[in-house]
Formats: structure tokens, sequence, C-alpha cells
């Protein structure tokens, strides 16, 4: 049960959803936004770095979680894991990034953490955080910095794709691949296409 402090905080979160309203959550379409985020997470290595890994490899945020210090002590830029997929069971990568790397390395060395350590440890023994404390943090991000919709830890996923989408042109093909789907049109409804985004590749320069 919720206490009346807690229910207080969640009716004052412009992005707690609504009793009743979709639990879909958005993505975060503006990389202004991101940098934002970025800057209000500079104090806190641990979230930084879980913000930065989550938009950055579109692996889900509980498979994330579940990583330790060991898994990429020692990683260098272009190096990956093979992870196991806790929903699918399926084998994906995490890919270390050029701004993944400079965040995990500062993080880890600034921090004194065992390889046994979780990686986004709790401050509540060797566990990892929660999933819900996780959904919580993008509330209270996303909210800080103004920005309207429903986010939660999801939207670290959606947001990677959305930005490949979006600014690399990458296809729904490889992003299906990518997140483990079952077709593109699982994909596409996934990032949020909209039938308005469909109407506007109909004013495009006419062919021939």
């Amino acid at each position: 049960m919720k206490t009346e402090t807690e229910k207080t905080a969640i009716s004052r979160n412009p992005n707690h959803p609504k009793k009743g309203s979709s639990t879909v959550v958005d993505p975060i379409r503006d990389e202004k936004h991101i940098k934002a985020i970025r800057k209000i997470l500079s104090d806190n290595q641990r979230n930084h770095l879980l913000f930065v890994m989550g938009i950055n490899n579109g692996l889900r945020t509980g498979d994330l979680l579940k990583l330790k210090v060991m898994d990429v002590r020692g990683l260098k830029e272009g190096d990956k894991i093979t992870i196991k997929e806790g929903k699918t069971g399926k084998q994906n990568i995490l890919v270390i990034n050029k701004t993944v790397h400079k965040v995990l390395i500062q993080y880890l060395m600034e921090n004194k953490l065992k390889d046994d350590d979780y990686l986004f440890k709790s401050r509540k023994g060797n566990r990892p955080i929660s999933i819900q404390t996780v959904n919580g943090y993008l509330k209270k991000w996303t909210s800080e910095i103004n920005i309207k919709g429903n986010y939660g830890a999801h939207s670290l996923r959606k947001t990677w794709g959305y930005f490949q989408r979006k600014i690399f042109g990458v296809g729904f093909e490889v992003l299906c691949k990518r997140y483990n789907h079952a077709s593109p049109a699982i994909t596409m409804r996934y990032l949020g296409i909209t039938d308005k985004e469909v109407e506007n590749i109909l004013t495009n320069n006419e062919i021939g």
C-alpha cells in the first residue's frame, strides 16, 4: 500500500500516467533533452552510466541491471559481450561504443567496486536496483527537464531505436533483429510510428 507521501509525490509528477490511462512509455525524442538529463546526472555516476548505456544499446533495462562489474571491467571501445535476454532467453550482445566507454571508465575508476558487485548496485546490499526504481528515475528526470509524456525504464531502449531510425535511417528489419521482435511491424508499433508520419512521406517530391 502506498503511503500518503508516495501518493502525493505521484500526483505531483506530470509524467506519471493517470489512473486507467495507457502505460505505454515514450522514447526521448530530442537530443537536447538527452543532454539535459545527462547534465542533471553528472553528480551520480551510477545513474549516469545506466542512462548512457541504456540509450546506446537498445537492450532491455532488466538485462542491463543483471550485469556485474566483472562483465565489463577491462572492456575497450568497440568490445562486445554476449548476454542472454531474461525475457526471451535469446542471445544478444552489448557493445561498448565511445560514449559508453568514457562514462564506464570514469565510473569504475572513481568507485571502489568488486568484480562480484552488480554494476548498478543498490545501496541496500549487493543486489541491483530494481526496474521499479528505474521507472521512477525516468519519470523524475523527464519531469525535472519539463518534457511531457509517459516515461519509464523502457524509454531507454525505445530512445535508442528512435534515434537509429530518425537520425541514422536504420531500417525496421535491422531494428527488429536487434530488438528480437517477431516482425518489423511489431518494431514499428513498438517505436510508436504514427499515421501522421506515414502520411508525411506522401508529400515527398514526386518520382519522375
